[in-house]
């Protein structure tokens, strides 16, 4: 699939993993982490964004993808960049 950039940074809004953090932060309600569980792999694009969200935000947010959990605090996952 060919994408031009704009339709390709479109499209990288959608991903449920960010969309599920984004409403997740809007309902911290004192809540010091967040959970999201997905089917899929993650990609490096929603997973450096999360890694940023965690350390602007200041919560903990778990990730789990369909090989591992992804623990993201003050900005560093606990996968080491490698997944």
């Amino acid at each position: 699939q060919d994408l031009d950039a704009e339709e390709k940074e479109n499209s990288l809004c959608n991903h449920s993993e960010r969309l599920a953090v984004a409403f997740g932060i809007l309902n911290l309600d004192g809540a010091s982490s967040i959970t999201v569980f997905k089917n899929l792999r993650i990609c490096g694009d929603c997973h450096n964004a999360i890694k940023y969200l965690a350390k602007i935000v200041g919560v903990q947010i778990i990730v789990r993808d369909s090989l591992r959990f992804h623990h993201f605090k003050d900005g560093l996952c606990s996968c080491r960049d490698f997944w």
